[in-house]
């Protein structure tokens, strides 16, 4: 949620490990030849260990090799060669993929990561072809930027442009498992820049009216919190929030998944009782480990089970078997993913979204340069197998049942569109669509 700045929990995975590491290289930098030696093993090893990932991204890995064969030639010293090992994952278009420091590499630094960057105080989103201000806060809030302005114009450029200029210098470091997760990226940790940072913005009020806006960066958490606006007076911690909507619903937001999540939810469940629907939302979550079965369990009644693709029992002292609305976009990875998308795959629940889950969800391995420099952190294999037919999370997300975009009216009023469609579910739940029939588990509302 909108406060104070950590350094650390929006920095990408490729950035983290070099943060605080000495200024200097290591004194004694190997001949040019040991750099073109780890690429040549680093393409060989990546195209044999990664190979299934990269034929169903439709990875080129032939022009990557070419590419960065070339461009070795040019690297001199060991903070080169990290840059470019660096571009080079990258390429794998993997969400998890990361280079990291073995014993001589632990001194090497990445080049100006003293330079602390913020957010503007600002998200945007798409909606019916435009972008809109999801939220406003901080810096934008004080420029006038209020939520639901359409963004017409960056820096003088069309947004659209601006975006796919911005998401390409991104892309060109970052891997991005799916063209959601880097789209959303760019919509949230990558609007962030370095404090002091001005953007010109054109946009358009609620009413119409065309208005330029300066946006100065001062202090704002670009890391994407969840919802546009949360139903008032949640409860409980940064990790598992919980309450009721306006309608009365249940309201369980899962920021992240620690491994005591089972027994977390057992605290918010029994907290609310027996409502009359729920609301699972996962927007914003940043992954975990947990206890998956365990999890789901909460939400089957008790003495009960579910097989409808797999097994589950009943769990927990306060299970709760009435129906499940989740919502999920692509600011939800890895853990985040499997724990939102065995509600859906397994018929438990209804799900919507602006769009699929960012599809990082996978088997990972090491891989170890003959330099002794650095390491490969890299995914290998997809998780969850059975999902999308077949084919797995990685490289595909969760996609929801239903796509639900932003209004901007609503955003205009504070109201988050995909709680209110939400609601409009619960009170009619589409069973056509969830093999779960709470009626059938013995369940009824009262």
């Amino acid at each position: 949620m909108p406060g104070r700045v950590d350094r650390f929990a929006w920095t990408p995975l490729w950035i983290v490990g070099w943060i605080c590491f000495s200024a200097t290289a290591a004194s004694s930098a190997p001949r040019v030849r040991v750099y073109e030696k780890d690429v040549r093993f680093a393409l060989a090893e990546l195209q044999k260990q990664c190979g299934g990932l990269l034929q169903l991204k439709k990875v080129d890995w032939d022009r990557v090799s070419k590419q960065f064969l070339k461009e070795t030639k040019a690297v001199k010293s060991p903070q080169d060669h990290l840059v470019l090992l660096v571009r080079l994952l990258a390429r794998l278009e993997d969400g998890h993929a990361s280079v990291r420091p073995l014993a001589k590499g632990k001194n090497v630094r990445w080049p100006d990561d003293d330079k602390i960057k913020t957010g503007p105080g600002m998200f945007w989103c798409k909606s019916g072809g435009k972008i809109l201000a999801k939220n406003s806060w901080s810096s934008a809030e004080k420029s006038g930027l209020r939520a639901g302005m359409e963004i017409v114009k960056v820096n003088g450029a069309p947004v659209a442009k601006w975006l796919e200029k911005r998401s390409a210098e991104l892309a060109d470091k970052i891997g991005f498992s799916t063209a959601q997760h880097a789209y959303f990226y760019a919509c949230h940790w990558g609007l962030a820049d370095t404090s002091g940072t001005r953007l010109q913005l054109e946009v358009r009020d609620l009413k119409g009216k065309k208005r330029r806006i300066t946006v100065r960066y001062a202090q704002a958490n670009p890391v994407p919190w969840g919802p546009a606006f949360f139903p008032e007076n949640l409860h409980g911690e940064c990790d598992v929030k919980y309450g009721k909507t306006p309608a009365g619903f249940g309201y369980l937001h899962v920021r992240r998944c620690p491994g005591d999540l089972p027994e977390v939810t057992d605290k918010a469940l029994a907290a609310l009782g027996d409502v009359p629907g729920m609301i699972v939302d996962f927007r914003g979550n940043s992954g975990g480990g947990f206890d998956h079965d365990a999890f789901l369990g909460r939400f089957i009644p008790e003495g009960k089970q579910i097989a409808f693709r797999k097994r589950y029992s009943s769990a927990g002292p306060n299970p709760y078997g009435g129906p499940v609305v989740v919502i999920v976009d692509a600011t939800v990875r890895s853990a985040g993913e499997t724990g939102s998308g065995i509600f859906k795959e397994d018929g438990r629940a209804h799900m919507i979204g602006e769009s699929a889950t960012a599809g990082v969800s996978s088997q990972k391995t090491t891989i170890e340069l003959p330099s002794g420099f650095f390491s490969l952190y890299v995914s290998v294999r997809s998780n969850k197998g059975r999902f999308n037919n077949g084919r797995g999370i990685e490289g595909i997300g969760v996609p929801p049942h239903e796509v639900v975009e932003y209004r901007a009216a609503d955003l205009g009023r504070g109201v988050d569109t995909l709680i209110q469609r939400a609601e409009e579910l619960l009170r009619e739940f589409p069973q056509r669509k969830v093999p779960y029939d709470p009626a059938r588990y013995g369940w009824s509302a009262r």
